[in-house]
């Protein structure tokens, strides 16, 4: 069962715009998508930030852990000249930034829990804690079976966050992530409290494919940018996929 979007915008605009940030959020949406996937990590206060990255280095210049600076220092940080000099300045955004600009353009979210590692418990329940409070509204109108789509899914590939969010915000559904699908997938899954698999569709089989969707769960790939692939994963039973081609896969791609 997969009460969400098809087809989603990795990490908010794909290649076209400096993943995880505003821009990216707002190229998918010029793009004519009303879902997105995003990372989250905390900041050294404890506040949930879009990165994916523990470390400086690649989206942001510098060397460092993301984890040894204030959600205030982070922000006055350049996470677009990376990018392009289109996008120089264009700050990393708080987690709620991205709350806000997904509700008011009606976006629904793919929320990757990705903590630095030794920060797994802690991430999850402040992401969880976090997004309980910003979407109360929906969690106490949400009706299972008939508005699924009001709230997030969570994905992350710790277990242990997982768990945490869980702990926290039971209310809020989880997708367990994998690269690839190990032999006890479903218990992993029973104790998660699970809605969905998400795996790397590389490693994904047709028979594997069948395995999940014959147990009941809902299946979901990462990152899928050729058409002709994404086609025979939808003929396989894969529910949804995200892309980072969003210039070639577009949100009612068949």
């Amino acid at each position: 069962m997969w009460p969400y979007p098809r087809i989603i915008a990795h990490r908010g605009g794909g290649t076209l715009a400096p993943e995880n940030t505003l821009a990216a959020m707002r190229c998918g949406l010029a793009h004519g998508f009303h879902a997105v996937e995003f990372d989250v990590m905390l900041s050294k206060d404890g506040v949930p930030v879009a990165m994916h990255d523990p470390h400086f280095g690649r989206t942001v210049a510098g060397s460092g852990n993301i984890f040894d600076f204030t959600s205030a220092q982070l922000a006055s940080l350049d996470a677009g000249a990376w990018f392009s000099a289109e996008f120089a300045r264009e700050p990393i955004p708080a987690y709620e930034q991205i709350q806000q600009f997904c509700a008011h353009n009606r976006i629904w979210m793919n929320v990757e829990i990705k903590p630095a590692p030794g920060y797994e418990e802690q991430t999850g329940t402040a992401v969880a804690k976090w997004t309980r409070q910003f979407f109360a509204a929906e969690i106490a109108a949400h009706v299972p079976g008939v508005n699924d789509d009001s709230l997030p899914l969570f994905s992350s590939f710790s277990f242990d966050a997982l768990m945490a969010a869980k702990s926290e915000t039971p209310e809020i559904p989880r997708g367990y992530l994998v690269s690839a699908i190990p032999q006890d997938w479903q218990s992993q899954l029973v104790q998660l409290g699970a809605v969905a698999l998400h795996t790397n569709h590389k490693n994904l089989s047709a028979a594997q494919a069948r395995a999940v969707k014959d147990a009941g769960y809902g299946l979901f790939c990462y990152t899928v940018n050729d058409p002709a692939r994404a086609r025979e994963l939808l003929f396989w039973g894969v529910d949804a996929f995200c892309t980072d081609r969003i210039d070639l896969i577009g949100p009612d791609f068949r």
